[in-house]
């Protein structure tokens, strides 16, 4: 087979894949060499991931990687953000790092602002305030004495895979933007938010751009997976960020990557740093080739999974099939719950935290799985609904579709719940754009492409996808009349 090979490495929060992306005369083609599950364990008092497992997981898939057809060039790895693990002055992990799923923050965020008032530290940043920002993680770490004495170096869950295999010691831009500590103007560390809050900016790495060759696979490594010589370059690495990088998002489109996480944005210039923003809390994090990702952080699929698992513990395990079945057997727009409300973070049982605010809400509670998944699915698409109508009237810019890519876009009912919540056209595809993304900048920084845009139009070329046209207007005008209600009341 002619033409080169880019091997992705996409670690998200519940699931990671090695894949190899094919490029040869402009267009890509992508293998998954390897699956397996990403898991959080409680070990030292918090819930935190295992990095050598993860590594261990992710060199099983390097080894099938070198198996391919082709020149291998590089590699990459990006991952969801926030998260970070301490080394000492050698680069040797010191603890596993946090899930941010853990509740060490509680109350941090209300620390931070009597030092920095939100509107202040939103004109700095230009993030939106979440509390498990890795700033409020940090405080988190320092308020409560836990850093570990040998400190000397935060990486970013993908910077500390990348310097498992070539001792790089450095970070990137869009994974940092997704902190809380660096400047929207610069995309730098904002050296006065650490100086204020007593964080430790010694220990912050330099940041690269996307694209940016981070060094070569060290030789132990490659002679134990049997890999050539390799080059490791850093791709946009929040998965976000590439995802929206391999996503063929036309003009007035907006993109929603649904995982674990629904991601749902625009590309703009530069960061929108206004009261408007700051009050509809939207984010501003950065994209590759110096775009600006305006978006909203809803919860997304991990709701629903947090169910699935329970069933399944019960005995019902249903596949994605069976659930669709399931909810087509239920009536349609009964009740409501608010996706992002704290209570469905990260509960002990999310069943029952389900019901219990239905009941608080005074809606009818389900009596079966299709009930229950009826009810989550159709909240995501009225939460996307007030989204996209929030990010219209703070850009003045009109969405006139929305692009699904990630796992999320094969979930039928849900995409054409988005299309009738929002009113727009809905088009699904890639799933795979996360490493699509991280293949896309490698090979722009191999001369294969001349840009993201370039890169676009092979993967537009080559996406099929489905499309879904909004139906049943007035029943869904109604549910979001009342789901607007239901965020003036119950929202936080």
């Amino acid at each position: 087979m002619s033409g080169k090979c880019y091997i992705a490495v996409d670690l998200g929060a519940s699931s990671g894949r090695v894949i190899v992306g094919h490029v040869d005369s402009g267009r890509i083609s992508l293998n998954v060499v390897h699956r397996f599950p990403v898991t959080s364990l409680v070990s030292a008092g918090h819930e935190r991931w295992p990095l050598s497992v993860l590594i261990a997981e992710v060199r099983k898939g390097l080894t099938k990687a070198a198996c391919a057809e082709g020149e291998l060039v590089s590699l990459g790895v990006d991952t969801w953000g926030v998260d970070y693990g301490l080394t000492d002055a050698d680069g040797r992990l010191l603890e596993d790092p946090v899930c941010y799923r853990d509740r060490r923050a509680d109350g941090i965020v209300e620390r931070v602002l009597e030092t920095v008032p939100a509107d202040e530290l939103f004109r700095l940043t230009g993030v939106q305030i979440l509390p498990f920002n890795t700033l409020y993680q940090l405080m988190a770490q320092r308020v409560a004495g836990e850093w570990p004495a040998k400190a000397a170096r935060l990486l970013m869950m993908p910077d500390l895979i990348h310097h498992d295999l070539c001792g790089s010691l450095t970070g990137e831009v869009t994974m940092a933007s997704t902190t809380q500590l660096t400047a929207a103007a610069t995309r730098q560390w904002a050296n006065e938010l650490f100086d204020r809050l007593d964080l430790p900016i010694a220990m912050m790495p330099e940041l690269v751009q996307p694209g940016v060759r981070l060094g070569q696979l060290r030789p132990n490594v490659r002679e134990a997976l049997a890999l050539p010589d390799m080059a490791i370059v850093a791709p946009a690495t929040h998965d976000t960020a590439s995802a929206v990088a391999g996503a063929p998002i036309a003009d007035g489109w907006a993109y929603l990557s649904s995982g674990t996480w629904s991601l749902l944005g625009v590309e703009t210039e530069a960061p929108v740093l206004t009261d408007a923003v700051r009050e509809a809390r939207l984010t501003n994090e950065c994209g590759t080739e110096g775009r600006n990702r305006l978006l909203k952080h809803i919860a997304g699929m991990w709701i629903l999974e947090s169910c699935r698992k329970t069933w399944a513990a019960q005995g019902a395990s249903l596949g994605f099939d069976a659930l669709n079945r399931a909810i087509a057997s239920v009536p349609a727009r009964r009740a409501f719950i608010l996706p992002d409300d704290s209570r469905f973070f990260n509960p002990p049982e999310m069943l029952g935290a389900i019901s219990t605010f239905l009941q608080e809400s005074d809606q009818s509670v389900p009596t079966d799985h299709g009930g229950y998944a009826r009810v989550i699915l159709e909240s995501l698409a009225l939460r996307y609904a007030s989204v996209v109508e929030a990010i219209e009237r703070v850009t003045g810019r009109s969405i006139v579709g929305i692009r699904i890519i990630g796992g999320g876009s094969q979930n039928r009912f849900l995409n054409q719940a988005t299309a009738d919540a929002t009113g727009r056209e809905v088009r699904t595809g890639p799933v795979e754009a996360t490493a699509l993304g991280n293949v896309i900048v490698q090979a722009i920084a191999d001369g294969c492409f001349g840009s993201v845009g370039e890169a676009r139009v092979a993967v537009a070329r080559d996406t099929g996808g489905d499309i879904y046209e909004p139906v049943e207007s007035e029943a869904w005008a109604e549910a979001r009349t009342r789901y607007a209600r239901l965020e003036r009341e119950w929202g936080r």
